[in-house]
């Protein structure tokens, strides 16, 4: 079970003062400091007015195309914060870490505590402690000490160190008290050791074993163990342990159940365990009990107080036999849905606790004998919580201070005041009214550092704020002060001063006092009024400042020019989109003054920047233009051109529209369906300032090319409607329309599809083309036709009419096929013969009713496979793997060949187990390949076509030939002379099983090259000519009946190009030299044959 308490105060344990000195002396504000800070605390209102205040200094800036304006100031207004330095301020203290509830476990090596917190003011705040209500003194008290604003509690003891803490922290602005931190001690002590007495009961009987757990704190965790070590009661809906109580309860004893029982409790803190003495439980031998009704032995309070947000855990556990049921409700209402059932329903579980959860449970024990129910009311508290909070306030001497806290909890909270740390009572000044304090007639003594806490039973929350009282003679932040009007124009001269309390105000113009009139007025917030400026009006005006601090003037020189005139060309421009317009802003002003431009389009700034180059802008003294280059539609719009001096600010603007193709109409509605036709209607688009001449109508199905133009009526369809009707199109098939606009200027984008819509059914129109037939089994007729496709269908239930007659008869046969994808009817007859003629024509239907049939063809019947094999059948053994075989085609006939298919197999195996091999068409010979060498074999032929196969001819016999020889020609031999190589090697014989050589097959190929040349010989010699320089490579193959032998051994030769061998020059290679000679003699008799 786990433990609601979280310790959330720093229980650190430390070597020494001097270390724990270091690590915190010159300590920055950490991250983990802000993220310990509570919203609900004073530190979190101080500290963020204070942020926001040097937040508040940095200006942001932005840079534009355009130069920039005059930002002169008209006016010398100022506040209390400006040029304020948080550095050089001084301000009152501000918590940054307040310290925390916290357990210390009195089983710690180190008997030290440290209570934490930290403030941060100007000047650097002052620390002390009090400890209920009660000032520690540091000074006077060994075991206490302060490091920095931390409490350091040395030798810590429950008896003396529990309590409440507050940290109090002052400077000369004042004095703030944190929040109130309770200090806990963890200890778990030891059981008694007297012994405890055997309970005894009869079988069947309920029984309550007492723990009576040691002095505690803070929580601790039950379980029991059964006779020993590690073996623990496991509980079920016969057995229960009570968190609250500790007792072990059996609602059923049975003889299982005998032996001893010892309490264990576990320290949620400090992990400590201890066991109770044990507790025998026996059985009486009196007899069994009977069955009894429930009795409800453990239960939760009448009334339970819990925190909103915490996990609720409601027990409820009764003994009885039979084994009682335990079931949860709530009177009024629903239990949560959240909630759990823990331990055989004896525990309600509620997490995440809120006020809707509070209200009457009931728990009900239930079995065959009766029932109970105990009730109990459990109710929901919240702690308080901010609404709105104080803030830092300055004030003058002699106003009135208005401060409003706000706080919800359950029970509500109620609220009291502290000024500089001691509570603030009501007086002839001062009122405080549920959360409001009012002080009127603000004196210099109310400055100070102010708390309201808002507190209900269980718990309190702090607002702090700093109080100061304003007291200094008048002063202006700038002296003197020019100002540049123009004629005709009303000039406001302001006049602020800071200064407390307010001051006096007076107005001198060159020295003579300033008199209102009608012209001239002094408005309440002390600002002179000049109402339509003259060249009169020019000169120097001082405001006077006075208070009984002292006073101050300000000095403000005003000057009146003539007014500024803009002309702005052209007024109106006629250019279409995608051409250049350049516009023209000229000034008239005084001369001493400089101007800036600004351009803007509907209203707003113009950036060329971020307009992808359309823009250009040239600006002389007097003079801006912009260019405006591959106008798009949204250029169009109101341009204006802003010229300010010191003096004014002139705005001249002129409306151009910039034609352009129009944009999308509105999405089309598909007002009504038929068969062919389609009525649709639509909104018109934007125009983009040129008139919709036309629009066009464009439909998309699924079986269409992309978006294609339709039919309309009528047609065309002019720019001032915005209807028509679709024409044309096809039967049952799924449309989507959309609709293009047109003007003088191009087409624009087309409008949204609309939704998909299908047109009527309606019989077919379209019939079947290409209609053929052929082929097929004896006695079939087969027809074939190309599909109709689905956009000509119109309908479902679509399908096919076959009709068909033989030649020369009069009445049609026809055939419905039911399937739209088929493409092919067979039709058997076995009273037909084969090749009979029929007339045939296919025609379509669907449910609406049968459409066209194609035009009358002729078709055949099949006319069946073949019926005689092929004869005068031959064949010759080529080689030893090769044969080639020969026949005739049968009679012409019904039943032709379309091909031949030769079986090949030998003579003691059977027909199956040999080769199939097929003609590629009408072939009468084919070479079977791959065969064995010296080897009988038996081969017939068939003739097939499309039905199937005709009879084969009578099997034949023919043997292969014998193997080529298997050894390859020997001890090679060659004479090089130039290009000419004398080539001989030793004769090759052939083994009993293998053909006579019958001569020799000499390759030659250059390295590199994949083409050989070829020579033949009888004998074993052979002269070569190589055509070129380079690498050759030669080989020799002995020839026989039964194909080529085996490769000799390569011999590679090497000539060199364009040189040829002079007379004499002879290379002999791999000969023994006094056989060289022979070699070369006898190479130049051998007679030479043709490759």
């Amino acid at each position: 079970m786990g433990s609601p308490w979280k310790p959330l105060l720093l229980l650190s344990v430390i070597s020494g003062l001097a270390d724990f000195a270091r690590a915190v002396a010159g300590r920055p504000v950490s991250y983990a400091a802000v993220l310990r800070m509570k919203a609900d605390s004073s530190s979190s209102s101080s500290l963020n007015s204070r942020m926001r205040l040097r937040n508040n200094h940095g200006v942001g800036s932005s840079s534009q195309d355009w130069p920039p304006f005059s930002r002169n100031r008209y006016s010398a207004l100022s506040s209390q914060e400006d040029y304020r330095s948080e550095e050089s301020e001084e301000f009152g203290p501000v918590f940054i870490q307040e310290p925390d509830d916290g357990i210390f476990s009195l089983d710690s090596d180190d008997k030290k505590v440290i209570m934490n917190c930290e403030a941060r003011g100007n000047p650097v705040p002052t620390y002390s402690w009090l400890i209920n209500g009660t000032v520690v003194d540091t000074e006077a008290d060994f075991r206490y000490s302060l490091i920095a604003g931390n409490l350091i509690i040395h030798n810590a003891s429950e008896a003396i160190d529990y309590g409440r803490y507050q940290c109090r922290a002052e400077n000369s602005i004042g004095t703030v008290l944190s929040r109130d931190a309770l200090l806990q001690f963890a200890y778990l002590g030891a059981f008694s050791g007297r012994a405890r007495g055997a309970v005894s009961v009869r079988e069947g009987q309920g029984v309550v074993l007492m723990c009576a757990p040691p002095p505690h704190s803070p929580e601790i965790i039950y379980s029991w163990v059964f006779n020993e070590l590690p073996s623990f009661v496991a509980e079920d809906s016969r057995r229960f342990i009570s968190q609250e109580t500790g007792n072990l309860y059996i609602s059923k004893v049975q003889p299982s159940d005998v032996g001893s029982y010892v309490c264990q409790v576990k320290n949620t803190v400090t992990n400590a365990r201890v066991l109770s003495p044990p507790t025998p439980l026996a059985l009486k031998t009196d007899g069994v009990m009977g069955e009894y009704e429930p009795k409800i032995e453990a239960h939760f309070p009448q009334t339970v107080l819990a925190a909103k947000g915490v996990t609720v855990r409601l027990e409820c556990f009764a003994l009885g036999n039979p084994v009682p049921t335990i079931t949860w409700r709530k009177m009024s209402g629903n239990i949560p849905k959240k909630a759990r059932l823990r331990k055989s329903q004896a525990v309600l579980e509620i997490p995440n606790i809120q006020l809707e959860d509070s209200g009457s449970y009931e728990c009900k024990a239930e079995n065959t004998r009766g029932g109970t129910a105990f009730r109990g009311h459990l109710q929901v508290y919240t702690l308080p919580q901010w609404i709105s909070m104080i803030n830092d306030t300055q004030l003058d001497s002699g106003e009135q201070l208005h401060w409003e806290c706000r706080a919800t909890g359950k029970p509500r909270p109620t609220y009291r005041w502290l000024r500089n740390g001691e509570p603030l009572n009501s007086q002839s000044r001062v009122e405080m009214v549920n959360g409001e304090l009012i002080i009127h007639r603000l004196q210099q003594a109310d400055s100070g550092m102010y708390q309201c806490i808002a507190e209900n039973k269980y718990g309190a929350i702090y607002s702090s704020a700093e109080l100061k009282i304003l007291a200094s003679a008048p002063m202006f932040s700038t002296n003197p002060f020019r100002l540049i009007a123009t004629v005709g124009k009303d000039v406001s001269l302001e006049c602020r001063p800071r200064a407390s309390p307010k001051p006096r105000i007076s107005w001198r113009k060159n020295d003579r006092r300033v008199q209102p009139s009608r012209r001239i007025m002094l408005l309440r917030n002390n600002t002179l009024r000049i109402i339509n400026s003259s060249r009169s009006d020019e000169g120097s005006y001082v405001c006077r400042a006075e208070n009984q601090f002292g006073s101050a003037e300000l000095t403000t020189v005003l000057l009146v020019k003539e007014p500024m005139r803009v002309e702005l060309s052209p007024i109106r421009v006629e250019v279409t989109v995608g051409e250049s317009v350049v516009l023209s802003c000229k000034v008239t002003h005084d001369p001493s003054l400089d101007v800036s431009f600004l351009w803007l389009l509907n209203n707003q700034p113009l950036n060329t920047q971020q307009e992808g180059g359309h823009f250009e802008y040239i600006q002389t003294s007097s003079t801006a233009d912009m260019m405006i280059r591959s106008i798009l539609l949204k250029h169009a719009g109101k341009y204006g051109c802003r010229a300010q001096t010191r003096a004014d600010s002139v705005l001249a603007e002129a409306e151009h529209l910039f034609p352009g193709p129009p944009g999308p109409p509105g999405v089309v509605i598909v007002e009504e369906i038929t068969d062919t036709t389609a009525t649709l209607s639509w909104s018109h688009g934007v125009d983009n300032h040129s008139p919709i001449t036309t629009y066009n109508v464009q439909a998309r199905s699924p079986v269409s090319l992309g978006w294609q133009t339709v039919k309309t009526d009528p047609e065309p369809v002019t720019g001032n409607m915005e209807s028509a009707m679709a024409v044309d199109l096809n039967p049952w098939v799924e449309y989507e329309f959309r609709v293009v606009a047109t003007n003088g200027i191009g087409t624009g984008d087309p409008s949204a599809s609309s939704r998909v819509v299908r047109t009527k059914e309606a019989v077919p129109s379209v019939a079947p083309v290409n209609v053929r037939g052929g082929n097929g089994r004896r006695h079939e007729l087969v027809i074939s036709w190309e599909p109709v496709s689905e956009e000509f269908q119109n309908g479902e239930g679509f399908g096919y009419i076959v009709a068909f007659r033989a030649n020369g008869t009069r009445g049609w046969k026809e055939k419905m096929v039911t399937s739209a994808d088929s493409t092919t009817y067979k039709y058997r007859d076995e009273t037909f013969p084969p090749l009979t003629p029929f007339e045939v024509r296919v025609g379509v239907y669907n449910n609406k009713g049968d459409g066209p049939f194609s035009e009358v063809v002729t078709v055949f019947s099949a006319e069946g496979e073949p019926r005689e094999p092929p004869s005068e059948v031959q064949a010759f053994a080529i080689s030893s793997s090769e044969i080639k075989v020969m026949w005739k085609p049968p009679n012409p006939g019904p039943g032709r060949p379309q091909g031949y298919e030769v079986s090949s197999w030998k003579d003691m195996e059977q027909e199956e187990m040999g080769k199939k091999k097929r003609t590629k068409g009408n072939e009468t010979t084919m070479l079977l390949t791959g065969l064995d060498g010296n080897t009988q074999y038996l081969i017939s032929v068939k003739g097939f076509n499309n039905v199937g196969q005709g009879p084969a001819s009578s099997p034949i016999k023919i043997s292969t030939k014998k193997n080529a020889p298997s050894l390859p020609p020997g001890n090679l031999m060659w004479i090089q002379e130039g290009n000419n190589v004398s080539l001989s090697w030793d004769p090759v014989k052939a083994r009993d099983n293998e053909s006579e050589v019958i001569g020799y097959k000499v390759l030659l190929r250059q390295e590199g090259r994949g083409h050989s040349q070829v020579m033949r010989t009888p004998n074993s010699a052979v002269v070569l000519t190589l055509p070129e320089g380079g690498t050759y490579i030669i080989e020799v193959r002995a020839v026989s009946e039964g194909g080529e032998g085996a490769a000799s051994t390569q011999v590679r030769v090497l000539t060199s190009s364009g040189v040829r061998a002079k007379s004499g020059q002879l290379s002999v290679q791999n000969l023994p030299p006094g056989l060289a000679w022979t070699a070369l003699f006898l190479s130049l008799v051998v007679p030479s044959f043709p490759l």
